[in-house]
């Protein structure tokens, strides 16, 4: 790209101008957060230190090929630790290598995420990511960057769309066939109720979760799903919904299969506070799964390297952008994290 060279030529200022410590996302409305802050030194020693940093960081990001790029990023929510770990990743990555980097909260909206990256094409990004909230509504994401001749690169979630330049993330399929086989394992019996709470309708880790854990299910006659029924990935909605069908099915209910963490853990959180005990399993290996699994509370959890996705994503980008050759998809396993090994993922990401 002809503004690519333009940026090179600044490369040097915008890495001094960098920060070290890791900018924290958050905040309900959609925002924006960039990957470049300023710091005073205190001292002699910590500007010598600083120095040194920085030789070590301009050195890294022009080996790269990412020093000067201006990558873009819309989350279809940075309200769950999920996302949180990936936008983080995604900001400690861009210092290490000269990038502006900017990331939107889209809010669970597709329409809002669409307008983010209407914005990003109007500031003449280089690159964008896209993690998407629907896999089809989110389609026009794809349209819009393509039109803009800019490269968008998919993470974590799948979008519906053959023009998206590359993707990167983990086999849902895989994941839900894992946890179902998990709990089958645990339970040692091949009869037994389960209730899957789901992430939201449409959304393709909803979908391939699902695929995978029926696919598992039909070598199973005798498992039953009692209910099943979307929680959005939100650990307060799963505890009122497993509230309701503790009224509803009360000793019926043998096990609980959340398609993510935080919905595994809401679950738990309403079978304690009615003095029960069901074994409960989640996908992602978020921080309080983690513990769950370290004391009992969760049986596993399938691990998601939201680190290796996010810094997979914009490895894509800088290579498409500077025209080498990439991987048209990048799958990075799933994990299993169980009470044997829980150890291993205390503060991974």
């Amino acid at each position: 790209m002809k503004k690519k060279t333009v940026k090179r030529l600044f490369a040097a200022m915008m890495v001094s101008a960098m920060a070290f410590g890791l900018v924290a996302c958050g905040g309900s409305s959609s925002s924006s957060s960039s990957s470049e802050t300023t710091a005073a030194p205190a001292t002699e020693s910590a500007e010598k230190a600083d120095d040194g940093a920085e030789e070590e960081a301009t050195e890294a990001a022009a080996s790269s090929g990412a020093e000067g790029l201006t990558i873009g990023a819309t989350y279809y929510t940075l309200q769950t630790e999920f996302c949180m770990r990936m936008d983080n990743a995604a900001q400690t990555w861009a210092k290490e290598n000269g990038v502006n980097y900017t990331s939107y909260d889209g809010d669970n909206d597709a329409a809002t995420q669409l307008g983010q990256v209407e914005t990003m094409i109007a500031d003449g990004v280089d690159a964008i990511i896209l993690n998407p909230q629907d896999a089809d509504a989110c389609s026009a994401c794809v349209d819009a960057a393509v039109e803009a001749g800019i490269p968008i690169i998919g993470v974590n979630t799948m979008v519906n769309n053959e023009n998206l330049t590359a993707y990167v993330g983990s086999e849902d399929v895989s994941a839900g066939e894992e946890i179902m086989q998990y709990m089958i394992d645990y339970m040692g019996t091949d009869t037994f109720n389960i209730v899957v709470l789901e992430g939201p309708m449409g959304q393709s880790a909803q979908l391939q979760r699902y695929e995978g854990i029926t696919n598992v299910l039909a070598n199973y006659p005798n498992i039953e799903i009692l209910a099943i029924d979307t929680a959005n990935w939100s650990r307060s909605e799963a505890m009122t919904l497993m509230e309701t069908w503790l009224t509803t099915y009360g000793d019926e209910i043998n096990a609980v299969i959340g398609e993510n963490d935080e919905m595994a853990l809401g679950a738990r959180e309403a079978i304690e506070a009615a003095g029960m005990d069901l074994p409960c399993i989640g996908i992602d290996g978020i921080t309080d799964a983690v513990t769950a699994v370290s004391n009992g509370k969760m049986i596993a959890s399938d691990f998601q390297n939201a680190e290796g996705q996010i810094t997979g994503a914009l490895e894509t980008a800088v290579k498409c952008v500077n025209g080498e050759s990439y991987e048209k998809e990048n799958w990075i396993p799933f994990e299993m994290i169980t009470p044997d090994n829980y150890e291993e993922y205390v503060g991974r990401y």
